[in-house]
């Protein structure tokens, strides 16, 4: 299987400097704010899909 793509800014400080977490697959550290974060793909959604009466509204 192929590799996944890196992100490309931190969530909480928006900064590039990003690097591989010691604790695993989707694990980055920012050099920038010090914190760890994990990202994790969730699946995809099903075009036209319709929730809680929210017809026609897009996100």
């Amino acid at each position: 299987m192929s590799e996944r793509a890196a992100p490309f800014y931190c969530p909480y400080c928006g900064d590039e400097d990003l690097r591989p977490h010691e604790t695993g697959h989707g694990a980055w550290e920012c050099a920038s704010c010090n914190r760890a974060f994990q990202l994790k793909f969730l699946g995809l959604l099903t075009q036209g899909l319709v929730r809680d009466g929210a017809e026609g509204e897009h996100a």
